[in-house]
């Protein structure tokens, strides 16, 4: 059964933990473009998403398109899936396992 849209916005609200101007930043360092599966062009399909989240951010709710929603789904599902793997005993916050949330828009260490 699929999620509505109230129930997709309160999960990404939720996960989503990064602000517009924190993802865009981050999305230019070489530690967000290292980590990832690569998406046949070179570039990681987290590294393209957080691109998309970025867009999203800057979209009014009342404003999304089913395209938008569709990738709000596939981002919640991703982070519950990549957080409930969990992540390195030690040094989180240089891990790939962060890096890889971070492009997705979530920072577990904050």
């Amino acid at each position: 059964m699929a999620k509505s849209h109230d129930e997709i916005w309160d999960e990404w609200t939720d996960l989503v933990n990064m602000t517009r101007s924190e993802l865009r930043d981050w999305l230019k360092t070489e530690d967000s473009k290292a980590v990832g599966q690569d998406s046949g062009d070179g570039e990681s399909k987290g590294h393209k998403s957080g691109e998309r989240i970025v867009e999203i951010l800057d979209t009014d709710k009342g404003d999304l398109s089913d395209d938008d929603w569709d990738h709000m789904g596939r981002v919640v599902g991703y982070v519950k899936r990549h957080k409930a793997q969990g992540g390195p005993d030690d040094d989180v916050e240089t891990s790939d396992w962060r890096y890889s949330l971070m492009n997705w828009g979530h920072d577990p260490c904050k």
